[in-house]
């Protein structure tokens, strides 16, 4: 989809409440199962402005329509043609939007406000059915287009074609980062602290003592002291929760009234108790203590990596061998250090949309130089310090065919493919039932959607 952004789209994209907003608004079209709304159009517009920052929208409402309409086509062939999804794959999408639609907003709560959901178990449960038909259109996209290939003269002709138009492609400053890590641990003892101050509150409210009272004077998790969700160290939850593995886990295996014994997750150790059962939701409490790592065991870590980086830069070893001996990065250790870009899963990172803290950090450093040690903290992962490594660095440019030749073998396959989904769309348009409201029957569409 040429103009989507994964905000406007995924909220469009939901049957589910479009099914249940049916009675107050409009419906713009019918394919096949699908509705598309006219909320829809009016919300995948406002992104799209937004998206653009004050320029112009260069998309009818009736060009919008017509993309949406495409994606409900091949959503609707998706299901006869019974393509298969699992729980997993579906759970694992959700979780990832989650995760960036909180990074780009700066809080679960602003999500929720935003999007206007009463929580995040509301939210979650809507991306459910939205990423449900999402991966039902790619993977019918991928089976319509999967024996598609580009020969080298088709990529050279494509790249003359944007030549004679004028219209070669700009692309963004990139950047290329390996990484080396130490990972700081507690001591043995500090986890025997925190388990024997666990076990003594279990013990505590095992005799009567409130466990919210306890979760308020002793739990790390943040949420203990707010007024909405994880107050007092309470949540609910069911099995499709977002919550870590380990403790929908320890909550699901409790009967009601019943402490766990201390368990450990990516964010410390817990106690948890069941509140209340109802149904597929159970009530929890739990009390999260993260175990302390000391200024000393902070400073050797640090100190270990500088000294590291100067053997590096003096010539004693190189990055990728330090990076294979020394870090303790499970997935870029052997690979020489490298970090992978999670929205294009290469090793390649547009400046203009990465991380900001990872921008702060290497945007100003040149090509060969190496961040001094830094310490990283992610909220249920590990602790940290890194060095960084600018591998490359390229500047923002004009489309050069030998330079950019990969990114120009993409753009000419992804233009081919589209071409066959254009020619499968207007094939099943004729075995397909839709119907267009009367608003939008005077649409010059580009394909025929009035045939009715």
């Amino acid at each position: 989809m040429k103009y989507s952004t994964l905000l406007a789209f995924l909220f469009i994209l939901s049957g589910v409440t479009a099914q249940e907003r049916i009675k107050v608004d409009g419906v713009a079209v019918v394919i096949g199962d699908n509705i598309v709304l006219d909320s829809d159009l009016g919300k995948f517009k406002k992104e799209l402005q937004q998206r653009l920052e004050g320029k112009a929208l260069e998309i009818t409402d009736c060009g919008i329509l017509e993309e949406i309409m495409l994606q409900k086509l091949i959503a609707h062939h998706a299901v006869i043609d019974s393509v298969e999804i699992s729980e997993g794959e579906i759970n694992e999408e959700v979780d990832r939007n989650i995760a960036y639609f909180t990074q780009q907003l700066g809080s679960m709560d602003k999500v929720v406000s935003m999007y206007g959901f009463n929580d995040e178990e509301d939210l979650r449960k809507e991306l459910y059915g939205i990423q449900r038909e999402q991966i039902l259109i790619r993977k019918e996209s991928a089976s319509i287009t999967e024996s598609i290939d580009v020969t080298p003269d088709e990529v050279r002709t494509y790249f003359k074609n944007l030549e004679v138009d004028n219209n070669l492609p700009e692309f963004s400053a990139e950047i290329e980062l390996a990484q080396i890590v130490k990972v700081l641990k507690p001591s043995e003892e500090e986890i025997e602290r925190v388990l024997a101050k666990l076990n003594e509150i279990k013990e505590d409210v095992e005799e009567g003592f409130s466990f919210r009272l306890k979760a308020i004077i002793n739990s790390d998790d943040p949420a203990v002291s707010s007024n909405g969700p994880g107050a007092g160290g309470k949540y609910t939850i069911t099995r499709q929760s977002g919550f870590i593995k380990e403790f929908k886990e320890v909550a699901f295996s409790l009967d009601e009234g019943q402490i766990s014994e201390p368990f450990e997750s990516g964010f410390g150790y817990h106690i948890i108790i069941v509140d209340k059962i109802k149904g597929q939701e159970r009530d929890v409490s739990h009390i999260l203590i993260q175990p302390q790592i000391s200024n000393e065991e902070r400073v050797a870590a640090e100190d270990e990596l500088n000294k590291l980086r100067e053997r590096i830069i003096n010539g004693e070893i190189t990055f990728e061998d330090a990076a294979k001996e020394f870090s303790d990065d499970k997935e870029t250790r052997m690979n020489r250090g490298l970090l992978l870009n999670p929205q294009t899963n290469d090793t390649k990172f547009d400046l203009t949309r990465m991380d900001p803290q990872l921008y702060n950090r290497v945007s100003n450093i040149k090509t060969g130089e190496i961040t001094a040690a830094f310490y990283e903290e992610v909220r249920g992962e590990d602790k940290m310090f890194k060095i960084i490594k600018v591998n490359e660095k390229v500047d923002a440019h004009t489309a050069h065919f030998s330079q950019d030749y990969e990114k120009i073998q993409q753009l000419a396959l992804e233009k081919k493919k589209e071409e066959v989904v254009e020619k499968w769309a207007k094939d099943k348009l004729e075995d397909t039932y839709i119907k267009i409201n009367k608003d939008y029957v005077k649409c010059d569409f580009q394909k025929n959607w009035n045939k009715f």
